[in-house]
């Protein structure tokens, strides 16, 4: 008996996890959901505190350090003079621990935030956890109008695509 309902909760927990894993992406037009996480420097981070006032580019990224998230940081640090001016917040998002996010901006002198996300909340949120169980993003990219909804969603392997993609979706949503 004892066996049975033990394995009765371990099939129910790991349906459970399985499912908040797999949450659906966001599409344009939703609206985001309002998570929350800690930077590089522990200091907390609230989607709900930027909704209304500016527009955010959050994007999650698999690791600190490998080549193509290395060029999708670096490609929005050159271009963040022209964000701010438009009035754009980026938030970078993975499983990496606030440690290797210090390292990580500090090796390539990024100019925003990331987010340490390492029990997997915030991709989890967004539903860009790779697989079930894997503490690794996809490499996805949310605009978020100040109205909180999504404008646009990149959902690329590739670095490039985001950065041209999220550039003529920031024209497109500050040219309102």
């Amino acid at each position: 008996m004892k066996n049975t309902i033990f394995a009765a909760i371990v099939c129910v927990t790991s349906l459970l996890f399985a499912d908040a894993a797999q949450s659906a992406t966001p599409k344009v037009g939703e609206k985001a959901p309002l998570v929350e996480g800690k930077n590089q420097d522990g200091k907390p981070w609230k989607l709900s505190d930027a909704v209304g006032k500016k527009v955010v580019l959050l994007y999650f990224y698999p690791k600190d350090n490998t080549p193509g998230c290395t060029k999708e940081a670096c490609g929005l640090r050159d271009r963040m003079a022209d964000l701010k001016k438009d009035g754009v917040e980026v938030i970078g998002v993975s499983f990496d621990s606030a440690d290797s996010h210090q390292q990580f901006i500090q090796k390539y002198n990024l100019n925003f935030p990331l987010l340490a996300d390492t029990d997997g909340k915030i991709a989890d949120a967004f539903g860009v956890r790779r697989e079930p169980g894997k503490n690794m993003a996809r490499r996805v990219s949310f605009l978020i109008g100040k109205d909180g909804k999504i404008a646009h969603v990149t959902d690329s392997a590739n670095a490039d695509v985001h950065l041209s993609e999220m550039e003529q979706a920031i024209a497109k949503l500050t040219k309102k």
